[in-house]
């Protein structure tokens, strides 16, 4: 026993509770969104509206939530997890037939005080599903083909749906994150070389559709695609985000051009500086080294986690601890990927910088799960 373990016994359970609350955690995904609220005031030109003040108000209401969640028992949301996922999948189907449009778009649902994006609910209660799915399916019968078929159809079903809005990129999130949870809970890796075989097959049947009466794809889809092959192809047109973001990129520098100084976001060269382009803006004025602190705290924030998951004795904990993780990992590395040129535009925000209501909101709900399986593991 520990000597905080030791000294905590006569606290009165709820006070035992916050005591037992993963702050290392806190303090890095305050300091995370610290970040975001600089590079928010820095894209307004010095000015906290319109878009740092709403986001600090989102992430202290996103901090209350995350505690909350974190004292509730993991059981209950292991109980509620299917409940969870049903009601997202509903709140897509909303999306679907009287869905708020925006950008080409069909993806929120507009509630008057803030717009839901159901699509961002769906990446953590997948997660949830399957990590209760596999604590209460037996580890020897994980690789089974009947019951693999069935984790693959919760995975598919949400995504299909994101497809149809469309939403190329949190589609792939919802695919890498089911898929994680799956490779985690033991099914055995030939079902996942299949999965990559068919998927170079996809592509290839993707590509071929272009211009037929079958497409698979949108138009400004395909046109992301040439874009990431080749920005310079079309440098004022298509690949012109890509190349002023390279700009901003390597402009920077070792130390930056210094805050409020970028002149890619300033001079409004940058597109969306302030939600899917934002660490653009953040490598520009404070260069490798603000970029690759910024690096630092997300990967701390995943060790903490994986350290968390070791730790716990439960099956459903560790699996919803890692599924949030590698999320919250796939959320960060395919938006600096897009960004940086190495994967295509896909509109991925980058987690607790981007602009953004439902995504801050709903991750910080996610690590609320993270400290409720923290908090209530076995000690």
């Amino acid at each position: 026993m520990s000597y905080l373990e030791y000294n905590v016994k006569y606290v009165p359970t709820g006070l035992r509770k916050l005591l037992y609350i993963n702050w290392p955690i806190v303090l890095l995904l305050t300091a995370v969104s610290c970040v975001g609220f600089l590079m928010l005031y820095s894209v307004a030109g010095g000015s906290a509206q319109p878009w740092m003040d709403p986001q600090m108000k989102r992430f202290g209401i996103g901090m209350v939530l995350m505690i909350a969640v974190g004292m509730v028992p993991i059981w209950f949301w292991r109980n509620m997890a299917a409940l969870a996922y049903l009601s997202s999948l509903a709140l897509l189907v909303v999306v679907d037939v009287a869905g708020s449009i925006g950008m080409g778009a069909q993806r929120w649902i507009d509630l008057g005080a803030i717009r839901l994006q159901p699509s961002e609910l769906m990446k953590i209660t997948l997660v949830m599903l399957l990590a209760a799915f596999y604590d209460w399916l037996p580890v020897k019968k994980a690789s089974h083909p009947g019951w693999v078929l069935v984790a693959v159809t919760i995975i598919l079903v949400p995504t299909a749906l994101v497809m149809k809005q469309p939403d190329l990129g949190t589609a792939i999130l919802l695919l890498l994150g089911g898929g994680t949870v799956m490779f985690l809970a033991g099914v055995h890796w030939a079902y996942f070389v299949t999965v990559i075989g068919a998927g170079v097959g996809l592509v290839a049947t993707v590509l071929k559709s272009r211009g037929t009466s079958w497409q698979l794809l949108k138009d400004y889809q395909f046109a992301r695609i040439d874009t990431f092959l080749d920005p310079g192809n079309d440098p004022l047109g298509a690949g012109y985000h890509i190349t002023q973001a390279k700009i901003a990129l390597g402009s920077g520098g070792w130390a930056g051009r210094g805050f409020m100084q970028g002149t890619q976001s300033r001079l409004n060269f940058l597109p969306e500086k302030h939600t899917d382009f934002i660490f653009t803006t953040l490598a520009e004025e404070f260069g490798f080294i603000g970029a690759m602190s910024l690096l630092v705290l997300y990967a701390l924030i995943i060790a903490f986690c994986i350290s968390s998951a070791m730790q716990n004795k439960d099956r459903f904990s560790s699996l919803l601890i890692l599924g949030i993780a590698m999320t919250f990992f796939l959320f960060f590395a395919v938006n600096m990927s897009m960004v940086m040129g190495l994967a295509p535009v896909v509109g991925v925000p980058l987690p607790l910088v981007s602009y953004g209501g439902s995504a801050m909101l709903v991750l910080l709900v996610a690590f609320g799960l993270v400290q409720s399986a923290h908090v209530h593991r076995p000690r």
